[in-house]
């Protein structure tokens, strides 16, 4: 496999088309920090094509799923966690 192909979930991670994210936010140990940035992110993106609460937890799960074995306990543990802390910012 290609060095190209191996990175492209990184890629979308650091480009996504959907919202610009805070540069390394999903190496934050703080679960609200990362729902906060996420939540900032989607509703100041104008190229998302669903809601601001969607997007946002679709970015995080999609960084869950493809970090995937890689994931510490304690870093799936904060990014799970960061998924309540969106829910509560976006009212859900």
């Amino acid at each position: 496999m290609s060095h190209s192909n191996e990175q492209w979930s990184a890629d979308v991670t650091r480009y996504s088309d959907a919202m610009d994210l805070q540069e390394h936010i999903f190496e934050a140990d703080d679960p609200e920090k990362i729902a906060k940035s996420l939540k900032k992110s989607a509703e100041e993106s104008e190229r998302r094509k669903s809601s601001p609460f969607r997007s946002a937890m679709s970015m995080l799960s999609f960084y869950i799923n493809r970090a995937g074995r890689h994931l510490s306990s304690s870093k799936r543990e904060t990014l799970e966690a960061a998924k309540g802390e969106l829910r509560k910012q976006f009212g859900h």
